[in-house]
């Protein structure tokens, strides 16, 4: 709900890149010529959005699995949506073990809070709003 509400109208989002650097979520760099350098990312978005990003993305260090509870919030969803789910806690799931087993476990969290801001943008721009935003 905090997305939905920080972002507004998703479709001003032409790639899920530019949504990433509207939240602050991509790297820093100090390129001159042909020497590239990334730093860490660049925290100049919404801070609350990213942050609530962040603390979703703790929860795909656990395997994904579908309990009673998530069958329950399930019911009803779009089938597209339920597929987009899925196909997003598989592979959150394996790009933080993946990540974890080489850095630490805060840098695994950040990158996949930006693979989830992709995910989020695609399943924005294929399913339409329930309900029209307010002006």
């Amino acid at each position: 709900m905090v997305r939905a509400t920080e972002i507004g109208d998703w479709q001003r989002f032409a790639s899920p890149r530019q949504l990433m650097a509207y939240l602050g979520l991509v790297p820093r760099e100090h390129s001159s010529g042909d020497r590239e350098r990334r730093g860490s990312i660049t925290k100049a978005g919404n801070t609350h959005c990213r942050h609530v990003l962040g603390q979703a993305a703790w929860a795909y260090r656990f395997q994904p699995k579908i309990g009673v509870a998530l069958k329950a919030r399930q019911r009803g969803q779009p089938p597209v949506v339920i597929a987009h789910a899925w196909k997003a806690q598989h592979r959150l799931h394996t790009c933080y073990q993946r990540l974890a087993f080489r850095r630490r476990p805060q840098i695994a969290v950040v990158a996949v809070a930006r693979e989830l801001v992709g995910f989020l943008w695609a399943v924005m721009r294929d399913v339409a709003p329930l309900v029209p935003l307010a002006a």
